[in-house]
């Protein structure tokens, strides 16, 4: 799958997108296919090494989508594929698909 990647910090024209492994999906998560994510003055800061998060590189940022959930994990019960849902994370939001809690869909 697609991703935007920050691979060095840097402004937001180092970022690129690249070619990622699916990611894996928990009992409790869900996986959701992006079809829009926020851009923020803090995915600026966490790009450019600073902001008080710094996930290790390289990283997808983007802390916030709108999507469609694609599957389900085993232990969840209250969401199902083909429900449209908003969810939050910290970063890795500008990828194909995010894997997230179930907890975090339908803010």
């Amino acid at each position: 799958m697609k991703a935007v990647l920050c691979k060095q910090f840097g402004p937001p024209a180092d970022l690129v997108i690249d070619d990622v492994a699916a990611p894996d999906m928990a009992a409790d998560q869900i996986r959701i296919a992006v079809k829009a994510c926020g851009v923020n003055f803090p995915d600026i800061l966490m790009i450019a090494g600073k902001y008080q998060i710094q996930p290790p590189l390289p990283f997808s940022p983007g802390a916030e989508l709108s999507g469609e959930i694609v599957a389900v994990g085993d232990e969840v019960e209250h969401l199902k594929p083909g429900q449209r849902v908003l969810a939050m994370h910290s970063y890795g939001c500008m990828a194909e698909e995010v894997c997230l809690p179930a907890a975090a869909g339908n803010r």
